[in-house]
């Protein structure tokens, strides 16, 4: 039970790391950009932030949950970070070479040949976030997880100050007159590149605050340590670019394959936009994972790990039931968090909910292949998620347009929860609480539906029954659970 207080502990605490940040982000910036931009505009931001993605995955190469793995086995830690950090720098600066001397060829590739610059700006950020990735696994490695939170509030502090600096007071004043004080410095041309501008900005404010990191380090470089880290990493490669393909890959596809009698860059918008209304989930998702991945390996070497495990499955269960109930139940009031032009897509919100809570159950099922050195064969799991987000997207996405990306998540996500379960219970046996599971899921189920099916004219008594079958899910969890949080 001190585990799983402790694991409770961090993840609050990465938690101001990671969902303040991104809740600031929700809070401001999506209401804000779906108001300032159109649809078609919020879809080439969208698409843009796809590739990021995707090039954040390919260029770490699983080498952070690599250093966590490592830095636990070995005796020298810091020459597992420096080996790391090498690593990072060796791959990095090929890709910063080709970005800064070859935008224009890849504008023309992407479709925004009008703006070579988003590229290289997009580049700079990139390349600065996988560099100075490794600095951050440290912080989380060594349990610093207030310097961690201090610098990501730092990041999203800047990086909203410069969208509204840019896009709110530099804009405003080129409205009324573009040769004022500050009207001279807003070009209409960049548009949603000052998004980017900001990003950059940030992102290299966080590079100098985690300098002190690398100066630290011994900077040596052992290549035998290396090839070892490699044969363990490239599988979560694998694991992280099929993971991002089932993340991001949807925009890009609605994009490509919606004709343009339906603009599909506005559809990216619509759809984009509804899926940041599942950002509550994601964001226990992620902070949880933050707090988790590190805590797994340290918790491997006690001997009630696997109960551990299996309690902190419960309990992530219960808590990511409950946001989705809340969500779900209060989404007329949720939804003018963004602009009322993409409202028309708010269908896909609990279907993206629920989406999202099978990927955060995988990652907790995923233990059993990280600590068996199986990466192999969790890399299999992500390839089949993989190929049912492209199918279903292939296939669909012309008949059925962004429903078919959200219930092609929802199918990837719930295959690869129910294959790591299976997989995981024959190579690292965990006896997770699976009938009290099943009751926790049955009645959140009982009770959504009973919401919708219950529908009153009035908003208010809508909420009322809202609030009161929240209370009755969380009710049934503090009884079911009540000896077991005594002892918590």
């Amino acid at each position: 039970m001190a585990s799983i207080k402790s694991l409770v502990g961090q993840t609050l605490i990465y938690g101001l790391g990671t969902i303040v940040p991104r809740l600031l982000n929700y809070l401001l910036l999506t209401p804000f950009y779906t108001r300032i931009f159109d649809k078609g505009e919020y879809g080439s931001l969208t698409v843009l932030y796809a590739y990021v993605a995707f090039l954040l995955v390919f260029l770490t190469y699983g080498m952070e949950t690599t250093f966590f793995k490592f830095s636990e086995s070995e005796k020298n830690k810091d020459k597992v970070f420096s080996t790391a950090s090498w690593s990072m720098l060796f791959s990095t600066i090929p890709f910063a070479f080709i970005i800064i001397f070859f935008n224009q060829d890849i504008a023309n590739w992407m479709q925004y040949a009008a703006n070579p610059n988003y590229i290289l700006w997009l580049g700079l950020i990139v390349s600065l976030d996988v560099f100075f990735s490794i600095p951050f696994a440290k912080l989380r490695q060594q349990d610093k997880a207030i310097r961690f939170t201090s610098i990501k509030l730092i990041n999203i502090t800047v990086n909203i100050g410069l969208n509204f600096l840019f896009l709110y007071v530099f804009k405003s004043a080129y409205d009324i007159d573009p040769q004022s004080t500050f009207g001279q410095y807003y070009s209409p041309e960049i548009g949603v590149g000052y998004v980017l501008i900001a990003n950059l900005s940030s992102s290299a404010v966080v590079a100098i605050l985690l300098l002190p990191e690398l100066i630290k380090s011994q900077w040596k470089f052992d290549i035998q340590l290396w090839k070892r880290m490699m044969i363990y990493a490239l599988p979560l490669l694998i694991v992280g670019l099929a993971a991002m393909i089932n993340e991001v890959a949807d925009k890009l596809l609605l994009r490509n394959i919606l004709p343009n009698s339906v603009n599909p860059m506005e559809q990216v918008g619509i759809y984009a936009a509804n899926y940041k209304l599942a950002v509550l989930m994601t964001l226990f998702i992620q902070m949880f994972k933050y707090a988790a991945e590190p805590f797994f390996f340290k918790q491997a070497k006690e001997k009630n790990a696997k109960e551990s495990y299996a309690a902190i499955m419960k309990y992530f269960v219960i808590f990511g039931l409950s946001i989705f109930l809340g969500v779900t139940m209060f989404l007329d009031w949720i939804k003018f968090f963004i602009g009322p032009q993409f409202h028309e897509g708010l269908k896909i919100v609990p279907i993206v909910l629920m989406a999202n809570l099978f990927l955060g159950i995988y990652y907790n099922l995923s233990v059993w292949y990280k600590l068996t050195n199986k990466t192999h064969l969790g890399a299999i799991i992500s390839i089949l998620g993989a190929f049912v987000t492209l199918l279903i997207n292939f296939t669909m996405i012309p008949k059925f347009g962004y429903m078919a990306s959200a219930w092609a998540t929802f199918a990837a996500y719930a295959v690869m929860m129910i294959l790591s379960w299976i997989w995981g219970q024959k190579h690292y046996t965990i006896k997770y609480p699976m009938g009290r599971i099943a009751l926790y899921f049955g009645l959140s189920t009982v009770l959504y539906y009973t919401y919708y099916l219950l529908k009153f004219e009035s908003i208010i008594y809508q909420n009322i029954l809202g609030v009161g079958l929240l209370i009755i899910f969380v009710s049934t969890a503090l009884l079911l659970e009540k000896k077991e949080l005594k002892l918590l």
